[in-house]
């Protein structure tokens, strides 16, 4: 590396690493919720299926009537799914999610996380642009499959973004960098709940899918062109960032000869089994919220689809905003010594769990009051900001060299609450009535009580043992010990 390639890169390629992770985390999120809204418009409205008469609970703005002209023509095609059938329909994302964790971690370990990052989220688009024309030609069936396998594509996203991380990220850099990566799912929120909202009201569902599809290969093609495995293999990297990552990091070139993996050690490891616990009652909440908010906005509150996008969009802000300053945050107090990195990490996990639950119970109990509703959900939100400064990057601390298989199986174990809870929720909310929504989200409150009590009693941000393998010596320097244990002994 020149001089004159350094004068070249204003911003370092580590943080452009951390803002093509970041937007590899958005177009996924963009891709994969793509149907969150949008199947509130692909389906006909609860009251007019002739299978449950409930009406909406609370009243509903009747729009003008060259509003309603408008609306009916630019909905599309709409199909009578019941709520069964949509969380089957939920669940098949998570079902073909799962098992690539494992498998992805794997490939990103011996190959670099570059293309196996970049080859999922093109996959994850291919098979999002194809869904319209899927349920056309093959109905609910095509479109189950389709999304079975954008969860296989999507599978080995954060394992290989974890890889990533490991060999870019400079630990005292962790809790800011590692932090915005991972707080892209707050910006891919916000952009698919205002921006989604606006193509739902002005043109049909499919464009949905095709607008989000064409975001994510441009993505694609972007990050294939300026990234790379680690910081030695960059084309565009100065020799001040190399010397510091060197210095900070200590390996700058991904290791192609790794030792086996211990998985025996990662599996029954406390920390990471708690982790994993705690993961899977935040995805089954996360999945409840995600899911099936924008229909309890709909279906109970009366909102329209416009307004549902914009008001889903605000609580996203805030929790964007909270989460990257909790990431400033956890590394001031953790650089001055205020407090160690485990405990930095319990006290942003509990609030990140116990007040987000709470403030969803209060949305639930101010009735048809709109405002109060959304004040309580902006709250909520707001509070799940500290997660990623907690749990999200406490897999990073327990073993660096690790970090893609640990979270291959964090990650894919806990995606099994995504099968699970739409199902759950799906059979609990028949009537869509509030004693029926009261009755899920206290059964959220008391996961989430029950999520930090076990992480602030058994949690921690050591390093295990495992990250560093046990090094065996060559032969010549088992000669040589040989050799000094032998002359040792004639001194004797």
């Amino acid at each position: 590396m020149d001089s004159s390639v350094q004068s070249k890169c204003v911003i370092p390629q580590r943080v452009i690493m951390g803002i093509m992770g970041s937007l590899a985390i958005i177009v996924s999120w963009l891709l994969r919720g793509s149907l969150s809204l949008a199947i509130t418009e692909m389906v006909v409205p609860l009251n007019n299926t002739g299978k449950n008469n409930v009406s909406i609970v609370c009243p509903v703005e009747t729009p003008t009537t060259i509003q309603s002209t408008i609306v009916s023509k630019m909905i599309g095609t709409r199909y009578d799914w019941t709520h069964q059938q949509q969380g089957y329909i939920h669940s098949a994302f998570a079902c073909g999610y799962i098992i690539t964790h494992i498998p992805g971690a794997l490939l990103a370990q011996k190959f670099g996380g570059k293309w196996v990052l970049g080859l999922n989220v093109l996959a994850t688009t291919i098979c999002n642009a194809a869904i319209p024309i899927g349920i056309e030609y093959g109905g609910i069936m095509a479109l189950i499959l389709l999304r079975a396998l954008m969860g296989t594509a999507n599978g080995s996203m954060f394992p290989a973004l974890s890889v990533l991380l490991s060999a870019w990220v400079p630990e005292k850099e962790r809790g800011k960098l590692a932090t915005f990566v991972m707080a892209g799912g707050e910006i891919a929120a916000i952009l698919s709940s205002y921006v989604s909202g606006m193509i739902l009201h002005h043109s049909t569902w499919p464009v949905v899918f095709y607008f989000w599809s064409f975001v994510a290969l441009i993505w694609f093609i972007v990050f294939t062109l300026i990234c790379s495995n680690d910081p030695s293999s960059n084309s565009f990297i100065g020799r001040r960032e190399l010397d510091y990552l060197k210095r900070e990091i200590g390996q700058l070139k991904r290791k192609k000869n790794l030792p086996p993996t211990p998985w025996k050690e990662i599996c029954f490891c406390m920390p990471i089994v708690i982790l994993t616990v705690t993961q899977i009652i935040g995805d089954y909440v996360m999945t409840i919220v995600g899911i099936y908010l924008p229909k309890y906005m709909k279906e109970v509150l009366g909102f329209s689809v416009q307004d549902i996008g914009f008001y889903l969009s605000l609580p996203h802000v805030l929790k964007l905003i909270v989460s990257l300053l909790s990431g400033f945050v956890s590394d001031y107090l953790i650089s001055e010594q205020y407090l160690s990195t485990t405990q930095v990490r319990k006290i942003f996990a509990a609030l990140a769990s116990v007040f987000p639950a709470g403030f969803i119970v209060a949305a639930v109990y101010a009735g048809c009051n709109r405002l109060l509703v959304v004040i309580w959900f902006v709250l909520s939100f707001g509070f799940q900001g500290f997660f990623y400064s907690s749990f999200r990057i406490n897999i990073l601390d327990l073993a660096p060299n690790y970090a893609g298989p640990i979270m291959a199986v964090i990650n894919g174990i806990s995606s099994s609450a995504g099968i699970v809870a739409p199902n759950i929720v799906g059979t609990m909310i028949s009537d869509s009535t509030h004693e029926q929504w009261k009755f899920v989200f206290w059964i959220s409150f008391v996961l989430a009580v029950f999520r930090t009590v076990i992480y602030t009693i058994w949690g921690s941000a050591k390093i295990q043992s495992f990250n560093e393998p046990k090094k065996v010596p060559e032969a010549a320097e088992l000669t040589r010990l040989n050799e000094d244990g032998k002359e040792r002994e004639t001194k004797k």
